[in-house]
This record gives structure tokens, sequence and C-alpha cells, in this order.
């Protein structure tokens, strides 16, 4: 299973973001919950590149994508980066509304580091 968590602040904006595991739900190369998964995390982050100039913190590996988006933003990018951020939330609870055997969101506070 996929599971994709995305961590909120104490105001409910997305600080971040991590998506990791396997949907399972075809082989390697056919699975359509994996592919749309990726595409619309990995769209995300760069959309928020391309249209914001902010290079969020990424850690990839096999199985994982994890996002950060940095702190002391200037509003406008800031307000820019939620909307694409919760924009990918939707897209994925799209998914996961029709194969949630493969796919679980799950919303944490954001840990103080």
């Amino acid at each position: 299973m996929i599971d994709a968590v995305i961590y909120r602040n104490d105001s409910g904006l997305i600080q971040s973001f991590s998506i990791s595991g396997h949907a399972f739900f075809a082989k390697r190369g056919k699975d359509i919950v994996c592919a749309g998964v990726s595409a619309i995390a990995v769209g995300t982050i760069n959309a928020i590149h391309e249209i914001t100039g902010v290079t969020p913190e990424i850690e990839n590996g096999e199985g994982l994508l994890r996002c950060v988006i940095p702190g002391n933003l200037p509003a406008q990018e800031h307000d820019r980066i939620q909307i694409l951020l919760e924009g990918m939330y939707y897209s994925l609870k799209t998914i996961e509304e029709e194969y949630g055997k493969h796919i679980r969101i799950t919303f944490k506070n954001q840990e103080v580091e």
C-alpha cells in the first residue's frame, strides 16, 4: 500500500509530505495507481519550483518521496505553494476514493525540529 502523509502546521498549512510504499495494484510498469501518485507528487514539486522559484528539500529513494517546504518564505510564494499542495491533496484523494485498498492518505501535525 502507498502511504501518503501530509504534515500541517498549527495554522493548518501544509509544510511537508511523504509518500512511501508500493500500490501493488498491478505488475511493475503497469501499475496505474503507482504511476498516478508519482505523477501527481513529482508534478507538484516541479510546479512549486517552476511557478515560485522555490526549491523544496527533497528526499527520494526506492519507494520513498519526501518533500519539505522551506520556512520564512515571502507571503506571496507561500500562498501559491499552498494552492499547489492543496491541489496535490485533492488529486491524491481522488485516487484514494477509487483505489482505497492501494493508497492511504493521513494527516499529521508538523513536528518542530
